[in-house]
């Protein structure tokens, strides 16, 4: 398992909502506002475009209304950065290359059998054994048997479609 050194225990917000019902990631080059606390430190790998997985950084920081994700790849460079909030509802956004502006991510999936979550298809794919693990713990019986978690989001951003295994076929129709 890739090594975490955790700043601080993570709380529900960190945990990408809920596979339950939802999952979140994007491009451009970000700092964390200075009200940020960092929550954890993830060193594992991700995927662009579906290409062979590079050593990345995951930095995962609260700023108050959402979490924040910054994924660092191979030269520390940061280039991509998404966040989640769930107040009123679910919203996963990213921001784009200006650092200016969040947009509201299409999709979002996970699969158990190879630990990678995936974001609009798999634009960006990152391994975190240790976050499905501990989705899985939470959810137990719900995720009993299940491989594949998927999640379509609205223009606003909301989960507007979620599917497991092989109703998730139509989704990607």
């Amino acid at each position: 398992m890739p090594p975490i050194r955790a700043l601080h225990p993570p709380h529900a917000a960190v945990m990408l909502p809920c596979l339950a019902a939802a999952l979140a990631l994007g491009s451009g080059l970000s700092r964390p506002s200075a009200a940020a606390e960092a929550l954890y430190e993830l060193e594992t790998s991700c995927s662009l475009a579906g290409a062979d997985p590079v050593a990345c950084t995951v930095l995962a920081s609260d700023d108050g209304d959402s979490t924040r994700y910054e994924h660092r790849l191979g030269n520390g460079t940061s280039v991509l950065t998404l966040r989640i909030s769930e107040d009123p509802v679910v919203r996963m956004e990213r921001l784009d290359a200006s650092g200016d502006n969040w947009s509201a991510l299409s999709n979002a999936a996970a699969r158990f059998s190879t630990n990678t979550v995936c974001f609009e298809g798999r634009e960006v794919c990152v391994v975190n054994a240790n976050y499905l693990n501990s989705i899985k713990e939470e959810r137990g019986a719900a995720l009993d048997g299940r491989d594949l978690v998927m999640v379509r989001f609205g223009a606003d951003g909301r989960v507007n479609a979620s599917c497991y295994d092989e109703g998730c076929e139509a989704l990607t129709r």
